[in-house]
């Protein structure tokens, strides 16, 4: 396959997909193309690791199988910005404002999702499921969005799971204590199934939006819809009531078990080690649908698309948060030697002593992952660690400036907890507010900023070098 078959024509109304953002990388040199017959096991997620921070990547024919697999929708921060059409700087404020006014889908007759149906169901047949890391348990659909329908309202939730295929109709997912796992409770508890779509290949947006901090019953693919700036356009499944985006790649309709518990795992997560294997719930398929030519979307567990991916979303969620009790926090960031989940940097224009330790104790009621929050000063730049190392070094004392709060709920994907009891830690690196200017007065070379280096360096330097090295 060639890139430029990705490309469509340039329309105000054509449909914000992800073949979209597959033109848009391709045109600016931002996607390569692997040679054919890449392995699905292993082969295809080390060359993705390689290329993370660099390029997509877009794998045709891998292991001899018709439909090309693409990776590293996001290899930068910059990315993630530019695919909602915002500059970096302003990606925080427009996901809140998505999150604040969203834009509720739009149900339409059909879709390209539905192109093609698969009654008999054999995933691994019929789509290119890679495995990832070297111990995972086997293939694994990472970036699929599992859109489950509360059983009592019918309203939707959209959210990201570890899906392991277990055999031809069958998928074992980690339901993490959030909204899925609460509807599933609600259908377990009557006796009943709850109907579930897995979605693979959409628009960046609908996989920024799944990972909101949202409310229950706040169905995701309106902030979608808000980030995109139009209504995403649903259809109804054809084996169950899920409602699922018109356009995308591929969908897998089915039903996750009452009372039914298989062995999942292990598997590679975002903290760069394996989640453990154990019994958990399980999907029976009913079909397949997708496009006529699908493209099929994954996620290298604990590579950075998995790491970016959820931390813009939580940032947002996180500074909204924060903001409602301290106006003065002026930005966070989750930054990756942090895992993108468990380190948090909070940037504030300070007003008072012991102002910081509050914002901390926010921090962690905010979301349980975090276990270490950093507060800064607003001279810090928190995308810089080495910038929120030297806050530490030198406006931090453990005596004075350390929080510290044993035995409350974290992440059951840190090995360090006991079965996700964790402590947290808090580090006050700002400047006392009655501190003399001179003391923490950071040093500045007058005129750096200025400095025009094209003029300021010869562009042969050789002579010179030769006149002063001569012996």
């Amino acid at each position: 396959m060639r890139t430029e078959s990705l490309a469509r024509p340039a329309a105000a109304d054509a449909p914000k997909d992800l073949r979209s953002w597959l033109a848009h990388l391709a045109e600016r040199d931002r996607l390569a193309v692997a040679r054919e017959g890449v392995e699905l096991a292993d082969e295809l997620a080390a060359v993705s690791k390689r290329l993370e921070r660099d390029r997509a990547v877009l794998f045709p024919k891998p292991g001899g199988h018709d439909i090309p697999v693409v990776a590293n929708l996001f290899a930068a921060r910059d990315w993630v910005a530019e695919s909602i059409e915002v500059g970096s700087e302003q990606l925080l404020a427009r996901f809140l404002a998505a999150a604040r006014e969203p834009l509720p889908s739009r149900e339409v007759s059909s879709g390209p999702a539905q192109e093609i149906m698969h009654n008999q169901v054999d995933l691994l047949r019929q789509l290119p499921i890679p495995k990832h890391n070297e111990r995972d348990s086997g293939p694994y659909i990472t970036a699929g969005l599992l859109i489950a329908r509360n059983p009592r309202n019918g309203i939707q939730n959209v959210s990201i799971h570890r899906c392991q295929i277990s055999g031809p109709n069958r998928i074992g997912v980690l339901l993490l204590p959030r909204h899925t796992l609460s509807y599933f409770r609600m259908a377990e508890d009557a006796g009943d199934a709850l109907e579930i779509a897995i979605v693979i290949g959409v628009h960046p947006a609908l996989l920024l939006a799944s990972q909101a901090i949202a409310a229950l019953d706040e169905d995701e693919m309106g902030i979608a819809g808000a980030l995109l700036g139009q209504p995403i356009d649903v259809v109804k499944c054809k084996t169950n009531s899920v409602r699922v985006p018109a356009e995308a790649e591929i969908v897998i309709e089915g039903r996750i078990l009452p009372r039914v518990r298989e062995p999942e795992g292990p598997f590679g997560e975002f903290p760069q080690y394996y989640g453990p294997r154990a019994n958990r719930e399980v999907i029976e398929v009913d079909a397949v649908t997708h496009r006529a030519r699908p493209i099929y979307h994954t996620i290298v567990g604990g590579g950075y698309e998995h790491l970016i991916l959820g931390a813009v979303p939580r940032e947002a969620t996180l500074l909204q948060h924060l903001r409602r009790s301290f106006p003065n926090v002026l930005d966070v960031r989750l930054p990756r030697g942090g895992t993108c989940r468990y380190h948090l940097a909070v940037k504030i224009d300070k007003t008072s002593d012991g102002e910081p330790k509050n914002i901390i104790m926010c921090a962690f009621g905010a979301h349980y992952d975090i276990k270490q929050v950093v507060v800064v000063d607003k001279d810090v730049n928190i995308d810089d660690s080495e910038e929120i190392e030297w806050a530490v070094a030198t406006r931090f004392q453990a005596d004075r400036d350390l929080l510290v709060v044993s035995g409350a709920l974290g992440s059951k994907l840190d090995p360090t907890t006991k079965d996700g009891i964790s402590a947290k830690m808090g580090l006050d690196a700002t400047v006392p507010v009655d501190a003399p200017e001179l003391d923490f007065k950071r040093i500045h070379v007058k005129g750096e900023e200025q400095v025009d280096l094209a003029y300021a360096l010869q562009k042969n330097p050789d002579p010179a070098l030769s006149r002063i090295l001569v012996r």
